[in-house]
């Protein structure tokens, strides 16, 4: 009998307490954060984000950026809270110099973030494309020969960059030149951006357009004005020592008033109007004796005059 008791097993220690489920206090603590930012971001901060709604392509890259700051804040979030969390659940206590346990790769965990990931990336390219392609062409220059057009007849603005200053062309209204860019609220417009010596780049920020002014090249953008106002027009692109003084402000009217300045300007400019080259996409200024002759006419001063003239041996 006492054999038997001697060979029995000793009892079972008690099983140690579980430790806590760290993986589920960190997503109660990221949840209601995340939540909350998305929220703030899409409906607080959302509407005040840049470049605004003034036209159609600056609205859609409102959402755009609407869309990527929602879509970032909760992995933001999630970076700030695990580690906010790690300082304080496993920061070093004192007199404890032992290692932490090693860790040998958890399967749910790498799946679920290469998961998350993928369908994060993924969404991205597709959005983005999309995006790119459709709309309004992010209000950026698509080439001579663009990819998305609006419907109807908008009206056509050739924007000319030269050193220093921008000239606005409408060919519609006789083709007038002139330092004004009075667009129409409401009415589509094309922008056809050029340049006469050097690589400028036309950038109406409040408009949400930006396109390379290339010399012998017809850079087309769209955009939309829905609200009247005022916005500001500068070149993004080094092209000279008055570089950082290359800016003008444009204003968009209603309807009724850009007709009315429209008509005026033509009658204005008449004289200057007959001068000027024929209107085309792009211009060779070698070709145009008088050039310079009209740009004095029509009130545009500068070094060049702001085109090349025929005499200079340095042309574009």
């Amino acid at each position: 009998m006492s054999a038997a008791a001697d060979a029995a097993p000793p009892p079972a220690a008690p099983a140690a307490p579980a430790g806590p489920n760290h993986g589920l206090r960190i997503f109660l603590l990221w949840l209601p954060l995340a939540v909350i930012a998305d929220l703030v971001i899409w409906i607080v901060w959302g509407p005040h984000l840049p470049p605004g709604t003034m036209s159609s392509s600056a609205a859609n890259q409102q959402f755009d950026i609407k869309v990527m700051a929602v879509l970032a804040a909760p992995v933001m979030i999630f970076v700030l809270t695990y580690f906010g969390y790690a300082l304080i659940v496993w920061r070093q206590r004192d007199g404890d110099t032992e290692d932490g346990p090693a860790l040998h790769g958890n399967s749910r965990v790498q799946a679920s973030w290469i998961t998350i990931t993928s369908v994060i990336v993924l969404f991205l390219a597709v959005f983005g494309t999309v995006e790119l392609k459709i709309a309004n062409g992010a209000g950026a220059g698509e080439g001579p020969s663009p990819i998305w057009k609006p419907g109807g007849a908008p009206l056509q603005v050739q924007v000319i960059g030269q050193q220093w200053k921008f000239t606005y062309r409408y060919p519609q209204f006789g083709g007038f030149e002139t330092t004004q860019l009075v667009l129409p609220e409401g009415q589509w417009v094309a922008f056809h951006v050029t340049s006469l010596d050097v690589i400028h780049s036309f950038w109406a920020y409040q408009l949400g357009v930006k396109a390379d002014a290339n010399p012998g090249v017809d850079n087309v953008a769209y955009t939309k004005p829905e609200h009247t106002g005022g916005f500001v027009v500068r070149c993004s692109e080094l092209c000279g020592l008055w570089h950082g003084a290359m800016f003008d402000y444009g204003r968009v009217v209603s309807m009724s008033a850009f007709r009315t300045w429209a008509a005026s300007t033509r009658v204005q400019l008449a004289a200057v109007t007959r001068i000027l080259p024929p209107y085309a996409t792009t211009y060779d200024p070698t070709v145009v004796p008088q050039i310079n002759k009209a740009m004095a006419k029509a009130g545009i001063g500068g070094a060049n005059g702001y085109y090349y003239p025929p005499q200079d041996p340095v042309q574009p």
